[in-house]
C-alpha cells in the first residue's frame, strides 16, 4: 500500500469480503441466538387490523424508540387479547431481523395488556364506542316474559353456576331449561358465546327443540383478566342484536362487563338471574287465591248493595192498582159508549136498509132461490150417484163370493164326499196312515162324526165285516156315529 493509499483511508487490501446477503442473514443469526424470546413494553402504533394475508404487522414504541413487530396468522387467531391502537401491552416472542430491509422485529407469540390500568383504559374506551353506536340506549332494551316456558343458558355445563341456576328454578317455579355449552374463560370464549346467543335467535318456534323465551348468559367471579371475554365486541353485539330478552349474570355483584349494558337486564349473581326469569310458583298461588276471594267479596257487596237500592228505590213507586185504575176506568167509559154508538149505527144501518126498498132486494131474492134450487138438484145428483155406486160394489162382492164357493171343498162334500182328520185334525189322505185304535174325526156336508180305527182294520189287515146296518134314530135320519 502506498503512502497515497494509506492517506486516502482506503482499507486493508486483506480484509475478508461479504455478500449483503451473508451479513444481513448473520446479523439473523446473532440477534436471534443472543436473544432468544423476550417480553417487550411498549404503546401500540400504526395498527390497522390483520392484513388479507391474516398476519398483522404494526409497532411497539415508548418514549424514546420504536420496534417493528408481526403476528402471524395462527398466532392472531390464538391471542386472548386483539391488538388496537394506542394500547399498552406486554408482547412476548423472539426478535429477528427482516434482511430485505435491514430491520429488527419482534414475531409475537402471546399479547396482554400491561397492567389492570390498561385493561380499564382499554374496557373505557371500548364501552365509550359502543355507546356512541347506540348499543347501550335504553330504548332498546326488551321486557322479560313474565312466565317464559323454556329458558336458553349460555354458560359452562360442568361449572356450579348451571347447577345454582337450575336449583334456583327448581325451588321457584320448574321451567324447560336448555344449556348451550360454552367455554366462559379462553381464546375462543368470546366467539363461543357470541355463536350461542346467535344460535339460540336462529332456533325456529315450534321446531322439534323449542326456542327460548329469555336467555341468560351466566359465568362466575374473577378477575377483569377471567371476565375479559364478556368485554369484546363481538359478544356485546351479540346480546344487542338478540330478538330473545337477555339476562346478563357475569361475575358477581361487584363485577361489571360490557354484556352488562347491552343486555336487558343484569344480574348480580347468576341465581339472581333465575330468580329474575321466573316468579314463585306458591307466591302466585296464593296471590290468584287471594284475588279470587277479594273478587267474591266484591262480587257479594256489590249483590247486596244494589239490592239495597232496588229495595228503597221500589218503596217510592206507586201501586199497581193506583197506576192502572185511571186507564181502567177510561176503558170502562170507552167501552160503555162504544156499546151505545154500535146500537145507534146498527139502528141508523137498518133505517137505511128499509129505504131501499123490497124492489131493490128483489135480484138478491131471485139469485138465493136460484142457488137453493141448484143446491137440491145437486144433492139428488149425488145420492143417485151413490146408490149406482153402491149397487156395483154389492155385486163385484157377489161375485167375488161365489168365485170363492166355488173353489170351496165344501162343495166336493154336498155331492157326497166326506174329509177324515185325525186326533189334530190334519187330513188323513191315504188308509196306511191310520193305527188301530186312534181317534178321527169325519166331516160330511151335514156335520161331522167321530170314529176309532177298530182292530184288524188297519193296513195290511184282514178286510173288515160289512157293519150292521143301525137302527134307525128320532133325530130325522141323521147320520151318526159309525161304531
Amino acid at each position: 500500500m502506498t503512502p497515497a493509499d494509506r492517506a486516502a483511508g482506503a482499507a486493508p487490501n486483506n480484509a475478508h469480503e461479504f455478500s449483503v446477503s451473508e451479513i444481513s442473514f448473520a446479523l439473523k443469526r446473532t440477534v436471534e441466538e443472543t436473544f432468544g424470546h423476550v417480553r417487550v413494553r411498549g404503546e401500540i402504533t400504526g395498527y390497522r387490523g390483520p392484513h388479507s394475508s391474516g398476519h398483522c404487522y404494526f409497532g411497539l414504541k415508548d418514549d424514546k424508540a420504536r420496534i417493528d413487530a408481526v403476528v402471524w396468522r395462527g398466532a392472531f387467531q390464538k391471542l386472548r387479547f386483539k391488538p388496537e391502537e394506542g394500547m399498552e401491552v406486554i408482547a412476548t416472542g423472539k426478535l429477528t431481523t427482516y434482511p430485505g430491509s435491514s430491520k429488527y422485529q419482534i414475531v409475537i407469540e402471546h399479547l396482554e395488556p400491561a397492567g389492570v390500568g390498561a385493561l380499564m383504559a382499554l374496557l373505557e374506551e371500548r364501552r365509550k364506542k359502543l355507546m356512541a353506536e347506540g348499543l347501550f340506549a335504553q330504548e332498546r332494551k326488551r321486557p322479560l316474559p313474565f312466565l317464559p316456558e323454556v329458558i336458553g343458558v349460555v354458560t359452562s355445563p360442568t361449572g356450579a353456576v348451571i347447577r345454582d341456576i337450575l336449583h334456583r328454578l327448581q325451588d321457584r317455579f320448574p321451567r324447560h331449561v336448555i344449556v348451550w355449552p360454552v367455554r366462559v374463560q379462553g381464546e375462543t370464549s368470546a366467539g363461543e358465546v357470541a355463536a350461542a346467543i346467535r344460535g339460540f335467535n336462529a332456533m325456529e318456534k315450534g321446531g322439534k327443540l323449542p326456542r327460548p323465551d329469555v336467555l341468560i348468559v351466566a359465568r362466575g367471579g374473577g378477575s377483569i383478566e377471567d371476565l375479559w371475554s364478556f368485554n369484546e365486541e363481538a359478544v356485546v353485539r351479540a346480546a344487542a342484536e338478540s330478538d330473545i330478552p337477555l339476562i346478563s349474570a357475569v361475575g358477581h355483584e361487584t363485577d361489571t362487563t360490557l354484556i352488562d349494558f347491552a343486555a336487558d337486564r343484569r344480574a348480580p349473581t347468576p341465581t339472581a338471574a333465575a330468580e329474575m326469569a321466573v316468579p314463585v310458583r306458591g307466591e302466585l298461588v296464593a296471590d290468584i287465591r287471594d284475588r279470587a276471594t277479594r273478587l267474591m267479596r266484591a262480587e257479594t257487596r256489590l249483590v247486596e248493595r244494589m239490592r239495597s237500592e232496588l229495595t228503597g228505590l221500589s218503596r217510592g213507586l206507586p201501586k199497581l192498582a193506583d197506576l192502572i185504575a185511571l186507564p181502567r176506568q177510561r176503558f170502562d167509559n170507552t167501552a160503555e159508549r162504544l156499546r151505545g154508538a154500535l146500537s145507534r149505527v146498527t139502528t141508523v144501518k137498518r133505517g137505511e136498509l128499509h129505504k131501499v126498498g123490497a124492489p131493490s132486494l128483489a135480484p138478491i131474492r131471485r139469485n138465493m132461490a136460484e142457488a137453493r134450487k141448484r143446491t137440491v138438484e145437486l144433492a139428488a145428483r149425488a145420492k143417485q150417484a151413490e146408490t149406482r155406486h153402491l149397487g156395483d160394489l154389492a155385486r163385484r162382492l157377489e161375485g167375488q163370493g161365489k168365485l170363492l164357493e166355488s173353489y170351496s171343498y165344501h162343495g166336493v162334500l154336498k155331492r157326497g164326499y166326506a174329509v177324515v182328520r185325525d186326533a189334530k185334525g190334519a187330513p188323513v189322505r191315504a188308509a196306511a196312515g191310520p193305527k188301530a185304535g186312534d181317534a178321527l174325526e169325519i166331516e160330511f156336508a151335514d156335520g161331522r162324526l167321530g170314529a176309532v180305527v177298530a182292530p184288524g182294520t188297519a193296513a195290511g189287515g184282514a178286510a173288515p165285516q160289512a157293519p150292521k146296518k143301525p137302527a134307525p134314530k128320532k133325530d130325522g135320519g141323521k147320520q151318526g156315529t159309525l161304531l
